[in-house]
């Protein structure tokens, strides 16, 4: 039984169309048989072959041409579901036609399509905020247990440094000095997995940190471009934009081999741009690793773009937040 949606489209559904083509060659053919004065004798003589030959031969090729025209709706519905890509919301496919199963498809595929992204968008919403909250505790744990350690022992080692034998002086500063480093080791982890900035001065003013320790400690010179209204941003956002940023500045860094890199933030419109640009040697044609999935699901949490592209010298990442995820 066909729901009142099917009934109110024009135009007979597939089934009947596809019986309807039959049934007129088949008429056609009992016409031509019954109103011509061809006839087939036994044994069949070789005009009577050819005749039945062609015949048969002009009736699939007419069957084949209808049947074509009535799948040819969905067989352009098909290639349109290819070109869906997943991990970029938003994307429908539009709904035309008079071909009740195929607007029924398309409808029911980009239902389908809304609830797979909410139900993945909820996924990754729960996923990441573990990942936040387990950053966080981390971060925590370094701060307060190991980098408390660690400036203890700093202190010691400066107190018997000061109090040791002349020749034991110099090996105890360097043991001071390899305990320091790995105390600034622990806070720069630390402030990696939880961005205080970011809480507490903001999304601008946490990305200027960020480009500032990878200038000073990757060897990277990170110059920052940020001019964007963040009236509309909240807190969600603003920490996919910081993360994307980190991790895209972080595969810079990693693989590829560049000297200066860009970080803009601007607002367009009704939308929210981040382009990370490098000067480095650009994709390499490899399958995308475990940071690029990341930035990809962080940006469809907040129903947002992420483009990564090879230019002339270098890669830009893009993330752009529409405005409706401003609101």
């Amino acid at each position: 039984m066909s729901s009142p949606r099917s009934r109110s489209l024009g135009g007979l559904r597939l089934p009947w169309r596809v019986f309807a083509g039959n049934a007129v060659v088949l008429g056609v053919a009992v016409l031509v048989l019954a109103l011509t004065p061809a006839r087939v004798t036994v044994p069949t003589r070789l005009d009577e072959a050819v005749v039945l030959v062609g015949g048969i031969t002009a009736i699939l090729l007419t069957n084949l041409v209808l049947l074509r025209r009535a799948f040819a709706p969905l067989a352009r519905l098909t290639e349109l579901m290819r070109r869906v890509e997943p991990l970029e919301p938003g994307q429908r496919i539009p709904v035309y036609g008079d071909d009740a199963e195929v607007v029924e498809l398309t409808r029911a595929f980009n239902e389908m399509l809304d609830r797979l992204e909410a139900e993945r968008r909820d996924s990754v919403r729960r996923s990441l905020a573990a990942q936040e909250g387990e950053r966080r505790r981390v971060a925590q744990e370094l701060h307060d247990e190991i980098g408390q350690m660690l400036t203890a022992i700093v202190l010691r080692l400066g107190r018997l440094e000061r109090s040791a034998p002349m020749d034991l002086r110099e090996e105890l500063a360097e043991v001071r000095e390899d305990a320091r480093a790995s105390l600034e080791d622990v806070r720069r982890i630390a402030q990696r997995l939880r961005p205080e900035a970011l809480e507490d001065l903001g999304l601008e003013s946490a990305l200027e940190a960020l480009c500032g320790r990878v200038s000073e400690r990757g060897g990277l010179r990170v110059h920052a471009r940020l001019d964007a209204d963040l009236s509309g941003v909240t807190p969600e956002m603003e920490l996919v934009v910081y993360r994307v940023a980190q991790e895209a500045l972080t595969n810079t860094l990693r693989h590829a081999e560049a000297s200066e890199a860009l970080v803009e933030l601007r607002s367009e419109e009704d939308a929210l741009t981040l382009r990370v640009v490098d000067d480095g040697r650009g994709l390499d044609g490899s399958r995308p690793g475990a940071g690029i999935q990341g930035m990809r699901e962080r940006a469809l949490l907040v129903k947002g773009r992420l483009a990564i592209r090879k230019l002339a010298r270098g890669t830009e990442v893009r993330l752009r937040l529409p405005g409706s995820s401003l609101e």
